[in-house]
């Protein structure tokens, strides 16, 4: 398939760890409500933020160069934040289509904040790599970016969807963990560096023991999807979602409910 003139129902997938790519789906949906989508969840390997770089730039490439040979998409979106840091460049050299990554939104956290502290509330993976660094140098040479990583969220952002009671001292502790750094007082822009804890800001809210706003990359990834897809033909009616997981499929019921809100309403194993 030719990338620069896409088959009318080839679709745009979208790839995470497990359903926090939900949070950038949504967003894109907004700017493109006709697009097919496929949305694949590694729940296999679930959760990526508590593995090593190795097993995710080994693994992540590998997987996406399978599903883009099984759905020829027009177009990949690693919704995912330790996956891209660690694996996007990887995946771009071994793809012939358009790949849209996922980054912590240091930019617009810099432009955003009026004390000049800022914190980032990511994966354990994510927020230990030297793009973040980059990233800091390059956008908020200013400010102060304090991190602190969790690995509690992200299995409770998935424990939420399934619709199952979560203990509040999680988010509780990863607020806390941020919060309570040197500094961390004056903080006033929290970035959500993981595409899974948009699905439980108000949560994380609740548990800040100051005033913060928070921030993800979503709808700027929406954008750039827009962008790289723009004057593409679309099916003239939406087709729904196929949502793909690489783990078990009767471990998808549990989720089907909250899957529904996003269009996902057919389901396979891979």
């Amino acid at each position: 398939m030719d990338s620069k003139t896409p088959d009318i129902d080839a679709p745009i997938l979208f790839f995470d760890s497990g359903v926090g790519g939900l949070s950038v789906l949504a967003e894109a949906q907004k700017h493109l409500p006709k697009a097919p989508v496929i949305y694949v969840s590694d729940s296999a390997a679930f959760p990526y933020g508590t593995k090593s770089e190795k097993e995710i730039a080994t693994r992540v490439p590998v997987l996406l160069g399978k599903l883009a040979e099984r759905f020829h998409p027009r177009l990949i979106t690693i919704a995912c934040n330790t996956a891209s840091t660690i694996a996007l460049d990887s995946v771009r050299q071994v793809l012939d289509i358009p790949i849209v990554g996922t980054v912590p939104a240091v930019k617009p956290a810099a432009e955003m904040t009026k004390t000049g502290v800022i914190g980032l509330l990511g994966t354990e993976a994510t927020v230990r790599q030297p793009y973040i660094d980059v990233l800091a140098q390059k956008f908020a040479k200013d400010a102060v970016l304090l991190r602190h990583g969790s690995a509690e969220l992200a299995p409770a952002a998935e424990a939420m969807m399934r619709g199952e009671q979560v203990d509040a001292q999680i988010y509780a502790r990863a607020m806390h963990g941020l919060l309570e750094q040197p500094r961390g007082d004056e903080i006033d822009i929290v970035i959500l560096g993981c595409t899974h804890f948009p699905l439980i800001e108000k949560q994380l809210a609740d548990h800040a023991t100051t005033s913060v706003q928070f921030v993800h990359g979503g709808a700027g990834i929406a954008r750039r999807i827009a962008y790289l897809t723009h004057g593409q033909k679309w099916p003239e009616n939406a087709l729904g979602g196929h949502f793909v997981t690489t783990g078990d499929l009767a471990g998808v019921k549990p989720y089907e409910k909250a899957l529904a809100h996003y269009g996902l309403a057919q389901f396979s194993a891979l």
